[in-house]
């Protein structure tokens, strides 16, 4: 019996140091992948930086606005190419309801819609995925892949694709604040004197959010004008985020908590919430 199950045991090993082989290269392959995204985002942050502002163009800016930016620059703005995050916290999977624990790092660019966004969140048991989102020069790619091995999101480009990813843009903006500051990409419509349409334009692309300010300043939140499709295998950017816990980091004061959430039918679906654990802009 004893000699039977020896050619059992050496063929399980093997098999999981294949599996285990399998899994490390393509560990690698996606890496190297994500690696290769955050550069270019990096390149096109560096060769276009966020605007400086000029005194009379932030005069011009809506009521709320120019209280954000008070509070937002209390030095006055600054300028950068680069911003580069990392973040932990629960995200909540597409058609599902529990929470898992998730860590996540970004790379974008402050002066034009351009990020990489990357995440490792458990499955079941040993399980783990890795996904990452990636958005420059008008367009998009979105993977999953459990292990790093097996795929279960892959998503091209598409024009609809393409107009939710410069949202994303726009959504995580205030975590590099110059980006909203006039002369670059995004204009902003006055509503009322608690609110403003925040517009980014690129290309034929377009994309906006309705931006709420705290009387001291803060954008508390913001939010999509048009309904998502709960359907879709994907969050895609969210139709909601909240921010709070305002801390200085440098010259600015940046929101450090969020919660990213889809809407639809007037109600808020959560799916990403933590906070920012490390900012670091260039």
């Amino acid at each position: 019996m004893t000699f039977r199950l020896r050619p059992i045991a050496a063929t399980v090993l093997a098999l999981a140091a294949v599996l285990g082989l399998t899994v490390a290269a393509n560990s690698y392959l996606t890496e190297r992948d994500i690696s290769a995204f955050e550069a270019r985002v990096a390149t096109l942050g560096a060769a276009s930086p966020a605007p400086a502002a000029m005194p009379a163009a932030l005069a011009s800016l809506p009521p709320p606005v120019q209280r954000y930016v008070r509070y937002t620059f209390p030095e006055g703005p600054v300028r950068y190419g680069v911003v580069r995050l990392s973040a932990s916290g629960e995200f909540r999977r597409p058609q599902k309801q529990d929470f898992q624990p998730t860590t996540a790092g970004q790379v974008i660019a402050a002066g034009v819609p351009a990020l990489v966004f990357s995440a490792t969140t458990p499955i079941a048991g040993a399980l783990w995925a890795r996904a990452y989102d990636f958005f420059a020069d008008g367009k998009m790619e979105m993977k999953a892949k459990i292990l790093s091995t097996v795929t279960v999101v892959d998503e091209k480009e598409t024009p609809t694709l393409n107009e939710i990813s410069l949202r994303r843009w726009l959504l995580e903006s205030p975590l590099y604040p110059a980006a909203l500051l006039p002369g670059g990409p995004v204009t902003w419509e006055a509503l009322d004197e608690d609110r403003a349409r925040a517009v980014v334009t690129w290309g034929t692309l377009r994309a906006s959010m309705v931006a709420h300010f705290d009387p001291q300043g803060r954008l508390t939140h913001m939010q999509a004008e048009t309904d998502g499709d709960l359907s879709t295998p994907y969050h895609g950017s969210g139709e909601h985020v909240q921010r709070s816990n305002y801390q200085r980091v440098g010259a600015q004061m940046i929101p450090m908590d969020f919660t990213i959430s889809r809407l639809s039918g007037g109600k808020l679906y959560p799916f990403w919430k933590g906070r920012i654990d490390h900012i670091r802009f260039e």
